[in-house]
């Protein structure tokens, strides 16, 4: 079934819940609340990254290649999960997916360890609907060290629960991939994310322990981890503003590269119903690739998009004019 356009109603369309909060944004007081550090994800966090650096340059030269090659498939398997998962599929309903698909997804997206999808999906939401406020989760206006690793080393601000709170997520733990994940999480993340990617090369091909869990575990971990943050922080503080220049989310083709196509993030916060987050298709866009693979042998259908007329309209409307040169 080929995609199908979202935008029968050319007016509502354009009025995106990013533009609508605009007005918001600029109105709005922020509260000073006293920074409160999470030591323990401090602690996790920067062991995570010591013990990386350490794979990257002392470990991965002595593996087996075909560890290299497992490692590089856990990544894009954890970053379609969390892609083409959490993001595309369950946060914002851009596109429809069977059973034997959602199970696939929601499996890669546990190996990825960044929350369960119930979790990830409602904190994305909450970003989407107060986008650069004190609400936002990882507010870039707070900078690129907050909105990429440091707010999840500090308390939430209040306004995160408080105004979260009215964001509708009822639809999420109604899938029953959902809420399997979400009640077994702990043990399936585990298993998923570091116990079989150091299991498989031990085994199979005879990788050490050691080797298996720094480069499969650890780095490949600590990677998606950090390419998921780019979107968050580069893609919200450098780039263009093709479709609207009044709003921090940019096109980033970099982001794009390691985040397997979330760095058109200008396009995405003006057409957020778009499964393809992007105007131009497959153009680094591995996720958008991988959802019309997975349409032609028919485990995802229902895409939605934005047609070519609307996206011009708002370009010319709201964009800084680098679309058109």
């Amino acid at each position: 079934m080929p995609p199908r356009n979202t935008d029968t109603d050319p007016v509502e369309d354009l009025l995106t819940t990013d533009e609508a909060e605009t007005s918001v944004r600029r109105d709005e007081k922020p509260i000073v609340v006293p920074t409160q550090i999470v030591w323990r994800n401090f602690f996790w966090l920067a062991l995570l990254h010591v013990g990386s650096v350490y794979a990257l340059f002392g470990v991965t030269w002595k593996c087996h290649w075909y560890t290299l090659i497992w490692a590089l498939f856990l990544y894009i398997w954890g970053g379609l999960g969390v892609t083409a998962g959490s993001h595309r599929l369950w946060a914002h309903r851009t596109y429809q997916a069977k059973f034997p698909l959602r199970v696939f997804l929601a499996l890669g997206q546990t190996s990825a360890f960044q929350n369960d999808i119930y979790e990830w999906c409602r904190d994305h939401r909450v970003h989407h609907k107060f986008s650069e406020t004190d609400a936002d989760p990882h507010n870039a206006s707070r900078g690129f060290f907050f909105s990429h690793v440091g707010w999840l080393l500090v308390r939430k601000h209040p306004n995160v629960k408080v105004k979260g709170a009215g964001v509708d997520v009822s639809d999420l733990l109604k899938d029953p991939v959902v809420y399997l994940q979400n009640r077994y999480y702990i043990p399936l993340m585990f298993l998923l994310c570091f116990i079989v990617p150091t299991a498989v090369p031990v085994f199979y091909w005879g990788e050490s322990a050691w080797n298996a869990f720094y480069v499969a575990g650890l780095l490949r971990y600590c990677l998606i981890l950090n390419a998921t943050w780019l979107v968050n922080s580069v893609a919200h503080i450098w780039g263009m503003h093709p479709y609207d220049d009044q709003i921090n989310p940019s096109e980033n083709p970099l982001v794009s590269t390691f985040a397997l196509g979330e760095g058109w993030h200008n396009y995405h916060h003006a057409f957020p119903s778009d499964y393809r987050t992007g105007e131009f298709g497959w153009r680094i866009n591995l996720t958008t690739m991988f959802i019309d693979v997975m349409a032609f042998v028919g485990q995802a259908y229902d895409r939605k998009l934005v047609s070519t007329d609307i996206v011009l309209k708002r370009a010319k409307r709201t964009g800084d004019g680098s679309r058109f040169k």
